[in-house]
């Protein structure tokens, strides 16, 4: 029987610098979009100073962009709401940074507690409202990069799922 570990026959992987996967500097996958919506969600002191609150109009600032894609910050005073859109050719994700926000979708709406993440395709309609007392902070991820976002009739269903987990995931659904 051997008794030699994988570890003693192959060394330690990780201090063998060239067998690394290097770092991808942008990401090119849904799960990698997602992975970067929460590393800058985990890093506040990077996006925490910038945010301003307006009672006139939701405040957002443009975070960063990479090949195709864009980060946006944008903050909600209670009763802000964007209307019933979509977002054009644009996949994106959604994460709530601080407060609460509401999905609404025509299969029902859905609150968004702190950490909670949306991912979406292309053609996905939906509304966001911060219908709760307290000011939220969300992060948006759009690739392409956001160029359209068609306005449409509210048509959505009143009913609410509560979702304050780390995440929500799912392409299209609600």
């Amino acid at each position: 029987m051997n008794s030699d570990s994988d570890l003693q026959i192959a060394g330690d992987i990780l201090a063998v610098q060239h067998l690394l996967q290097p770092a991808k500097e942008h990401p090119n996958t849904v799960a990698e979009f997602a992975g970067l919506a929460r590393s800058i969600a985990a890093d506040r002191a990077r996006w925490a100073p910038l945010v301003e609150y307006d009672a006139t109009t939701r405040w957002y600032h443009r975070l960063g962009t990479g090949p195709g894609y864009e980060v946006w910050l944008l903050s909600w005073v209670p009763g802000q709401g964007t209307g019933s859109h979509d977002h054009g050719r644009s996949s994106g994700v959604l994460t709530v940074l601080e407060g609460e926000l509401t999905e609404r979708t025509e299969r029902g709406a859905r609150t968004l507690g702190g950490g909670a993440l949306r991912v979406f395709a292309p053609g996905h309609v939906h509304e966001i409202v911060n219908d709760s007392l307290e000011p939220a902070v969300s992060l948006h991820i759009y690739y392409p990069g956001l160029t359209d976002m068609p306005m449409h009739p509210t048509r959505t269903a009143p009913g609410v799922v509560h979702s304050s987990g780390p995440t929500t995931l799912s392409a299209v659904s609600a």
